[in-house]
C-alpha cells in the first residue's frame, strides 16, 4: 500500500540459487528450479500460507491485488498504463484477477484491468460474494 515494500512471507518452493544466471524472472509451467516439496506447494497454493502473518501485522489483506516483487514493480510501471492504482491498496493473498484465472505467468495487462475493477467496485458484499 502506497508503494511501501515488505517482507512478504511464503514457504521456499524453488532452488536457492534459482534466479543466479538469469535473474528475477517468473515461474512457468513445470518449472525445473522447483523442489519436490515446491511441486506441491505451489500445486496446492499452501505456499501462500505464511502470508497469514503478513495480513495478521497490517501488511496486508485477504483480498486484494497480489504484491510483486519490486523488480517488477518498476518494469512494469514503465510498461502497463494505470499499475501504480492497484498500490492505493493493501496488496491481498488472493484478489480479483486470481479469482478469474489471471495468475501466474498470464496476462499483466488483464491481471491490473482486474486489480483495478476491483478497486474501484470494492464492497463487503462484493467481498463476501466473490471471497467467502
Amino acid at each position: 500500500m502506497d508503494n511501501r515494500p515488505f517482507w512478504m512471507y511464503k514457504f521456499r518452493t524453488m532452488r536457492l540459487d534459482a534466479e543466479q544466471e538469469s535473474g528475477p524472472v517468473w515461474a512457468k509451467a513445470n518449472d525445473p528450479r522447483r523442489t519436490k516439496l515446491g511441486v506441491f506447494l505451489r500445486s496446492t497454493s499452501l505456499d501462500e500460507l505464511p502470508q497469514l502473518i503478513n495480513v495478521l501485522k497490517g501488511e496486508m489483506s485477504l483480498v486484494g491485488p497480489r504484491p510483486e516483487r519490486p523488480y517488477f514493480v518498476n518494469q512494469f510501471k514503465e510498461e502497463v498504463d494505470c499499475y501504480m492504482r492497484r498500490h492505493y491498496v493493501k496488496a491481498g493473498i488472493t484478489g480479483w484477477a486470481q479469482v478469474n484465472g489471471w495468475r501466474g505467468n498470464t496476462s499483466i495487462e488483464k491481471r491490473i484491468e482486474h486489480d483495478i475493477y476491483y478497486i474501484e467496485n470494492w464492497t463487503l458484499a462484493f467481498d463476501f460474494k466473490y471471497f467467502v
